[in-house]
C-alpha cells in the first residue's frame, strides 16, 4: 500500500445545480456547468496545483503549499461569480480546503479529501471554507484572507479546530463603535516585533516552526505551538503543545495552558513550554489597545 502524505487540497462544488436543472434539459444544465469548472481548472493550473478528480459538478486538486490553495480559492469564486446568469440564476461555486492526508492512488483518497468535501458541501453559494489545519499552514500575509467562521454545519461536527472563511474582504469596514474601541486589539510585543490581533487579523500562532507570526527558539516549543483569536467576547490564548503555556496576567498568578484555552483580558505574558518567570529573551507579551 503507497503510504499517504499530509497535502494541502482543494474542493469546490458548482452550486444551485438543482434549481437550474428545473428551468433548462440536461444538455444546457452539462454545458453550463463545464464553463463553470473550466474557468475553475484554470485557476487551479495558474496557481500552481495539480488536479486530482473531476466530477460532473466538483473539481479536486492538491496544492503543495496551502498560501496558493487559498489564493486560488478565492479567485475561482470570484470567477465564477463574474459569469452572466443562466435562465436567470447566477451560478456560484462552494470550496472547502483541508491540509491533511491523502492517499495517492486511483481514485485519490484519504482523510485530508474527505475533510475537504465535507467543508466544500457545508459552505454556502460563493462562499470558501479552510479548516484550521490549513489556516495553521499559511504564511502571515495569506492568513490575512482567513477569518473565522461563527455559524458551523452539523456536517462538520467532530471536526478538530475551529473553521475559517476565506474571502478578500475584512470583517469589518470603518471605525469600531465607540464603547467598544479598546477592546478591539490586542498588541503582541515579542523581541523587536510589534503585532496586532484584530478584525482584520484574527489570527496569530506561535511556535518553533518558521512560517508562524511568531517564532520561538526555544527546544522546549512546539513547532505548532499555540495560537490567539480574536472573538466577538475577547481574544483567546488556544493551547497545542505538548510542555504547555505558560501564561500570566498582570496582578495575577501563573497559569500552565495543556491542549486548553485561557481569555487574555488584560496585559501579560506567555512563554511557550517555559515559565514566564524565566530571564529570556522568547517571552511574548501583549496587552489590550
Amino acid at each position: 500500500m503507497i503510504a499517504p502524505n499530509p497535502i494541502c487540497i482543494l474542493v469546490a462544488d458548482i452550486a444551485d445545480i438543482a434549481r437550474l436543472g428545473e428551468r433548462m434539459d440536461a444538455e444546457e444544465v452539462r454545458h453550463a456547468v463545464d464553463r463553470c469548472l473550466n474557468r475553475i481548472d484554470r485557476v487551479i493550473e495558474s496557481n500552481g496545483g495539480a488536479r486530482l478528480v473531476r466530477d460532473p459538478h466538483s473539481l479536486c486538486a492538491s496544492f503543495e503549499h496551502c498560501d496558493a490553495a487559498v489564493l486560488a480559492a478565492c479567485e475561482m469564486l470570484e470567477r465564477v461569480a463574474s459569469l452572466p446568469p443562466i435562465s436567470g440564476i447566477q451560478l456560484a461555486t462552494r470550496v472547502g480546503v483541508h491540509y491533511g492526508m491523502l492517499q495517492s492512488s486511483q481514485p485519490p483518497a484519504g482523510d485530508g479529501l474527505t475533510v475537504a468535501r465535507r467543508l466544500a458541501a457545508s459552505a454556502q453559494a460563493g462562499q470558501a471554507l479552510a479548516s484550521s489545519a490549513a489556516v495553521m499552514q499559511l504564511s502571515a500575509p495569506a492568513r490575512h484572507f482567513a477569518r473565522l467562521q461563527g455559524s458551523r454545519s452539523q456536517m462538520l461536527e467532530g471536526l478538530d479546530g475551529p473553521v475559517f472563511e476565506l474571502g478578500h474582504k475584512p470583517d469589518h469596514i470603518g471605525p469600531p463603535p465607540a464603547g467598544k474601541r479598546a477592546q478591539q486589539q490586542l498588541q503582541i510585543i515579542f523581541r523587536n516585533q510589534r503585532l496586532l490581533v484584530d478584525e482584520q487579523h484574527p489570527v496569530l500562532l506561535i511556535g518553533r516552526e518558521h512560517g508562524n507570526d511568531v517564532v520561538i527558539d526555544d527546544r522546549r516549543a512546539s513547532r505548532q505551538h499555540a495560537r490567539i483569536e480574536r472573538r466577538s467576547v475577547g481574544f483567546y490564548l488556544i493551547d497545542r503543545s505538548r510542555n504547555g503555556t505558560y501564561v500570566t496576567l498582570d496582578g495575577r498568578g501563573q497559569q500552565c495552558l495543556k491542549l486548553s484555552e485561557i481569555q487574555l483580558d488584560g496585559p501579560g505574558r506567555l512563554g511557550c513550554g517555559f515559565s514566564t518567570l524565566e530571564k529570556t529573551g522568547e517571552l511574548v507579551f501583549f496587552e489590550l489597545l
